[in-house]
């Protein structure tokens, strides 16, 4: 299998808060990418406590793929992500995490490869869990910022209006759009989709 058509990710992780009281809340943007790949495959996910987590998986273009939405809270997430990781022998670079972005406008999306934590405390875990290993990709869904470092707390476990939340769905449905393109064509071909992308 050659490397230029086919993905180098395996595994692709939402990042999220468990329970009812955070599952509208923005910091869950990147378990409602998960839940929608899930959803446009046909997936069920199940619990696996070995996993933390609720796993499932599904082939696109002749690949197979696992899901993974970790049922720790948002700053343990590298805890699921590094059981999954070493059952199934993967690096960092077979991993695609997907994350609600503050630096980025609802509506915008991004695919990248590497990079810091940014204070996101899921990333974070995750990144220190792998001693460090920043190789990982990342779906950043953008939310927004709320203008001031003391409100970010609050801002990401909050609710999006709906004209934003619109906005924010919007992009994930573009996102799990641009994840085939991914699978078949790579990552450059998805990002030149995805980052051409604004809701409105």
């Amino acid at each position: 299998m050659s490397d230029t058509t086919q993905s180098a990710i395996q595994l692709i992780v939402g990042l999220g808060n468990p329970g009812p009281e955070y599952s509208q809340t923005r910091h869950n943007a990147g378990v409602w990418f998960v839940q929608q790949l899930a959803h446009a495959f046909n997936v069920s996910l199940k619990n696996e406590p070995k996993f933390f987590g609720y796993t499932g998986k599904f082939i696109c273009a002749g690949q197979e793929f696992k899901l993974l939405i970790p049922s720790t809270f948002m700053n343990l997430s590298g805890k699921a992500v590094l059981a999954m990781a070493q059952f199934y022998k993967l690096a960092p670079e077979q991993i695609l995490v997907a994350h609600d972005e503050m630096a980025l406008e609802p509506g915008v999306a991004k695919f990248k490869l590497g990079g810091g934590h940014a204070g996101h405390n899921g990333l974070r875990d995750i990144i220190s869990r792998f001693g460090n290993n920043q190789g990982f990709y990342r779906l950043r869904l953008g939310i927004g910022h709320p203008g001031h470092k003391d409100q970010v707390t609050g801002y990401v476990l909050g609710k999006a209006p709906a004209s934003e939340q619109n906005l924010i769905e919007q992009s994930i449905d573009e996102a799990a759009r641009c994840f085939d393109i991914l699978a078949r064509d790579g990552l450059i071909k998805a990002q030149h989709r995805l980052h051409s992308f604004k809701a409105s």
